[in-house]
């Protein structure tokens, strides 16, 4: 079951990489107290991903956090290096939180999986972003196969 606006979010656990090295987070820790936006997609490095969708977010993250929001995260099912890696190569700095749901396990329980088994790429995240306060989500943009509109840093922007 997909998860949907006034929902909790489930817990799960994340990596990201730190100056201490990898680290986990929780999605308690990540969501209680605070306004979130955490936007998904379906691989670093791959073309729109890396062309458009972390991009945007890296362009107006401080905008973003102009509008009272605490952290912008990016999701992807890819292990905590790749994530730093690709967050090093698009230059985000501290602008967007890069986290790993390596074995999908939080793509999966928010129900916002892909198959690109078709692709070499197996089970992914689908392209979507949410707006969570407080651990409930406010605001959930899920992108149709294929599309980038909906889940675009300027669409948050608007539902902010």
């Amino acid at each position: 079951m997909t998860i949907k606006v006034g929902d909790r979010v489930p817990s799960a656990t994340l990596k990201h990489m730190t100056a201490d090295g990898m680290q986990t987070i929780t999605t308690d820790q990540l969501f209680k107290g605070k306004k979130v936006v955490l936007f998904a997609l379906p691989g670093a490095f791959t073309p729109t991903c890396s062309a458009k969708h972390l991009p945007g977010f890296v362009q107006n993250a401080e905008t973003i956090k102009g509008k009272g929001v605490d952290t912008i995260a990016c999701l992807s099912v890819n292990d905590a290096f790749v994530m730093n890696a690709w967050g090093k190569d698009q230059k985000v700095g501290d602008k967007v939180m890069m986290l790993a749901d390596g074995n999908g396990d939080f793509s999966k329980a928010v129900g916002l999986t892909m198959d690109g088994t078709g692709y070499g790429m197996g089970t992914r995240a689908q392209r979507y972003a949410m707006v969570v306060q407080d651990g409930v989500v406010k605001a959930l943009n899920v992108e149709a196969p294929g599309a980038f509109e909906v889940s675009s840093a300027e669409s948050i922007l608007k539902a902010l």
